[in-house]
């Protein structure tokens, strides 16, 4: 039997003594709608995690991919009477997974690429230099992200235009991957440190005092992960937050808008309003919640290493999420993650999916 030696999964051993086996997690965890299968949902990842642990379960393909439809959305914690942290538990499932040999060759390609290239997607260009930018010393530093930087181009561009519409005076941070993606997937924390430690002092060396970031798993990194394993001497601020406290005169839009709030930036942390307040400031735009939002939202399905490994399965949360948004001519969300994936399930549908960002930009 294919048995796995675990270092990091003791933790589960009270979970599944918490665990009440409810299902109230059933009715809000995307990768469930999905798959239909009660070890996709949080419950059953937690029998499976103690399966491995016991070694009473092997590390079979079925079981790994179990763990790796989590798109870690955090929703099962929220909805959780027993206050389960199951997002924790998959994460150290994976990690312990990722030791034992057990890993996706999408997510061992994209961690290896981000060791030897400093992003995921093997792009030999740093991120300054793909945005032909020359980083200087600054109190207000940008972190564009990877996926901003080399898939999503124009939100890094929108960003950086409305800095200097607002005469802000800033650099680009000259830094490598956040390391969100070998995180999420379950990759040696050694390394994951080690990236944190190296992107800190590149931001240290450029005098920043608020970083601002664009990317909502970008945000939750440096704002919860980074100081639990390094000094992070400076302020850090999701770009909707910085765009709140600033003087906006937009131009009027006359459409029936939405807002998708992104896992990582909502239920991770606890950024809500910001993006709202910049919305309402725009003039003649109606917008309108969808059912589920703020901090019952529901995940787009591109969070957790899910889009890269199983794209069908990613494909169709965003298309459930889609469903309602039905009302809207637009959708604004605060992540290029969200962004790509929400309208790869889009398919042929017209309603446009807009960074809040980049609409910022075209506004003022």
């Amino acid at each position: 039997m294919n048995k796995i030696t675990t270092e990091n999964l003791d933790k589960v051993r009270q979970a599944v003594n918490i665990c009440t086996m409810c299902g109230f997690c059933k009715s809000v965890c995307p990768s469930f709608k999905a798959v239909r299968w009660d070890s996709s949902v949080a419950r059953g990842r937690v029998i499976l995690s103690y399966g491995l642990l016991t070694g009473d379960i092997p590390a079979d393909g079925s079981v790994i991919e179990n763990i790796y439809t989590c798109t870690t959305c955090m929703d099962c914690v929220r909805r959780c009477p027993s206050k389960v942290n199951v997002v924790e538990i998959v994460e150290l499932c994976r990690a312990d997974l990722v030791k034992n040999g057990h890993i996706l060759p999408k997510h061992k390609a994209a961690a290896e690429n981000i060791l030897e290239h400093g992003n995921p997607f093997g792009e030999k260009e740093s991120a300054v230099r793909r945005l032909k930018v020359k980083p200087k010393n600054a109190e207000i530093g940008y972190f564009p992200g990877c996926a901003a930087t080399f898939r999503s181009p124009e939100t890094t561009k929108a960003a950086l235009s409305v800095f200097r519409k607002l005469n802000v005076d800033h650099t680009v941070v000259d830094c490598k991957c956040c390391g969100s993606v070998m995180q999420r997937i379950g990759w040696d924390n050694s390394d994951v440190v080690k990236m944190m430690e190296n992107n800190v002092a590149a931001i240290r060396k450029q005098n920043v005092e608020t970083l601002i970031v664009s990317c909502a798993g970008c945000y939750r990194m440096f704002k919860e992960e980074y100081p639990k394993f390094t000094e992070t001497p400076f302020k850090v601020l999701h770009i909707s937050e910085f765009l709140a406290s600033q003087n906006l005169k937009m131009k009027p839009m006359r459409i029936s808008a939405t807002y998708h709030d992104p896992c990582h930036l909502g239920r991770h942390a606890n950024v809500y309003d910001a993006p709202r307040e910049i919305i309402k400031r725009i003039p003649e735009i109606t917008f309108n919640e969808m059912t589920n939002s703020r901090d019952t939202g529901r995940c787009c399905g591109g969070g957790g290493g899910v889009r890269s490994a199983y794209p069908d399965e990613s494909k169709a949360m965003a298309e459930a999420r889609l469903t309602e948004a039905a009302f809207a001519d637009m959708i604004i969300t605060s992540c290029p993650f969200c962004v790509n994936n929400l309208t790869f399930g889009m398919g042929e549908k017209k309603t446009r999916v807009a960074d809040l960002i980049e609409l910022a930009d075209e506004l003022l």
